[in-house]
């Protein structure tokens, strides 16, 4: 018998991206102190991604827990979830015109036996060049205010990025494929 499938995460891109690979699954949001002290951007996913994972595992031995965390990362400057709109319109100016690298690390954890598959995938997006009013604008639609690097691909922001170099479920936090494998490898599926 299957164990329950438990995503670590209350973010909704996440929950749909989940939905691609199975809609039999739990949502439990973790408490984690996600303030590391880890100037590696591919370490401090991995990291995020494994507490919080292990957070719920804890509370849930009989499913099999998905964690996951998101950063971009311009000029080895990590650029998080914005603080405010003068945050968030700080961070497009720097992404305008240039390419960035977007880090995600996902962690999946068997509950029972604390088993887990780690990784981290990273992603390459370049930004056109945007105005003051096209930042304003994008501020204005909300989209930037919850995510790493105060852009969402998925939504209004794809109008401001050329180009792609890897996985593009990477860049909304949850590459489907890698995570798909993992569940299989584990026995989730």
């Amino acid at each position: 018998m299957k164990k329950r499938l438990i995503l670590a995460s209350s973010s909704p891109r996440r929950k749909a991206l989940l939905n691609f690979i199975t809609e039999s699954f739990e949502i439990h949001v973790p408490d984690v102190d996600e303030q590391i002290d880890e100037p590696d951007p591919l370490k401090l996913v991995s990291e995020l991604a494994k507490r919080k994972a292990g957070a719920v595992a804890a509370q849930n031995k009989d499913a099999v827990v998905i964690g996951a965390d998101t950063i971009v990362v311009l000029d080895g400057r990590i650029l998080n979830k914005p603080a405010d709109e003068a945050d968030a319109a700080g961070m497009l100016r720097l992404l305008a015109g240039r390419s960035h690298t977007v880090c995600t690390g996902f962690c999946v954890m068997d509950g029972e036996s604390s088993r887990m598959i780690a990784e981290t995938v990273e992603t390459a997006v370049t930004f056109n060049p945007m105005t003051d009013a096209e930042i304003e604008a994008y501020i204005k639609t909300g989209e930037p205010m919850d995510k790493a690097g105060a852009y969402g691909i998925q939504g209004f922001g794809s109008k401001f990025i050329s180009d792609v170099s890897g996985n593009y479920f990477c860049v909304m936090g949850f590459p489907v494929s890698h995570i798909y494998q993992a569940l299989k490898t584990i026995g989730a599926l």
